[in-house]
């Protein structure tokens, strides 16, 4: 079964079950990964769809971080809750150990010395770790070798 069969499954599943809240975020989810389609005149491969949530991840964590500003903790717990539910449909993530591994053999196998090297090394990385790992964690750990 692809990602996308899944999703869709999930949302018929939500609708049977009356979980709106659940459903509202399959909804959001299908309709992106259906624009995406549209718009590239596509049909998109599960590691495409990984892509399309990863976004729409980062967006969730970009709003929690702007409404806990503000204050409005309502908000924040609705995109927790839509950030719980998107993760499900991502491969299992790598531990941060995994993460550093991965960061260090892709510095030596770049012969990366600068962060003028960067985009060489999460080059080789996007493809290993994508929807594996949060690529602002990984890009913290690149800059960090760099720098020593």
């Amino acid at each position: 079964m692809t990602l996308k069969e899944r999703i869709q499954e999930d949302t018929k599943d939500a609708m049977r079950s009356k979980d709106q809240r659940k459903l509202g975020v399959l909804r959001l989810l299908l309709a992106a990964i259906k624009q995406r389609e549209v718009d590239e005149r596509i049909t998109l491969d599960d590691d495409q769809i990984i892509s399309v949530i990863e976004k729409m991840l980062k967006q969730r964590r970009d709003s929690i971080a702007q409404f806990q500003t503000a204050g409005r903790q309502d908000l924040v717990d609705q995109e927790s809750f839509e950030i719980e539910i998107l993760q499900a449909y991502l491969p299992e993530q790598l531990s941060p150990e995994e993460v550093d591994q991965h960061v260090q053999a892709a510095i030596q196998e770049t012969g990366a010395t600068s962060m003028k090297d960067m985009g060489k090394v999460m080059a080789i990385l996007k493809p290993k770790l994508q929807g594996k790992a949060d690529f602002a964690e990984v890009s913290k750990k690149i800059k960090n070798a760099l720098e020593q």
